[in-house]
């Protein structure tokens, strides 16, 4: 399973299932300390109401950072001044009923908008995590989000981001985290074989995280194709398996 649990074994505690979006969240505010910067006060779009996507609104707010959306298949609602978590609780509870869909939270808010503007990525934010389907953010939607004032676009999902995208986000110079960098919390927390949640599970996968970033910048760096997270990684994990498999008598 290409989240980090091999089949009929590894661990399925609370921290597991939290892991993909809390490491999202850490990997983004380790791009961030590298330009100097930070999580608090970011106002970030989630693309998606899953699992994933609430853990990162959750880790969000423990940055300080202010998630305006949650969305799914039949559209998406924003709150102009953000996800408080009081407001992720009762999104939490809504979808938590068979059937429930996203849209029937703004029955329980006076602020939130659905499906207002007409586009999910009209909304001006500084960050953006899709954590819904694949290629959900095409050229057009990269080229809005830019335009809107996006810094960077951070995988909450596994090739959310199409080729295309990838390459305008390139060019126009905007951060850009591929699922395989930053969707490495559950693999890590299943390879230390923790099975507890809690503070200091979280800040162990953060010191993981960080070193995760260091090692995929590094590598990009090494072999000329500086700043692309997305080349890092995969350059990065084509020689770990290498590795492995010299170190097993493989040529």
């Amino acid at each position: 399973w290409s989240s980090g649990v091999p089949f009929l074994w590894g661990c399925q505690s609370e921290s597991f299932f939290q892991a993909p979006g809390y490491g999202a969240v850490h990997f983004a505010n380790e791009m961030l300390k590298d330009r100097n910067d930070s999580l608090d006060g970011k106002r970030c779009l989630i693309l998606g109401s899953g699992k994933v996507a609430r853990s990162v609104a959750k880790k969000l707010l423990e940055y300080g950072a202010i998630p305006l959306t949650f969305s799914d298949p039949s559209g998406y609602v924003y709150e102009p001044d953000g996800i408080d978590e009081g407001k992720l609780s009762t999104i939490s509870s809504i979808l938590s009923e068979r059937g429930a869909n996203v849209g029937r939270y703004v029955i329980a808010s006076t602020t939130a908008q659905f499906n207002e503007p007409d586009s999910i990525f009209d909304i001006p934010c500084d960050l953006c995590f899709p954590c819904a389907a694949m290629y959900d953010v095409d050229e057009d939607a990269a080229n809005k989000l830019i335009d809107n004032g996006c810094l960077g676009i951070i995988d909450g999902g596994r090739s959310v981001v199409t080729l295309d995208a990838r390459k305008v986000l390139r060019k126009r110079g905007v951060m850009y985290a591929p699922h395989i960098a930053s969707l490495t919390g559950s693999s890590i927390i299943n390879g230390l074989g923790i099975n507890v949640a809690g503070k200091e599970t979280d800040e162990l996968l953060a010191t993981e995280i960080a070193r995760v970033y260091k090692e995929i910048k590094s590598t990009a760096r090494e072999f000329n194709t500086r700043g692309d997270l997305h080349a890092g990684a995969t350059i990065a994990g084509f020689i770990r398996v290498a590795n492995q498999m010299t170190s097993h008598g493989a040529v």
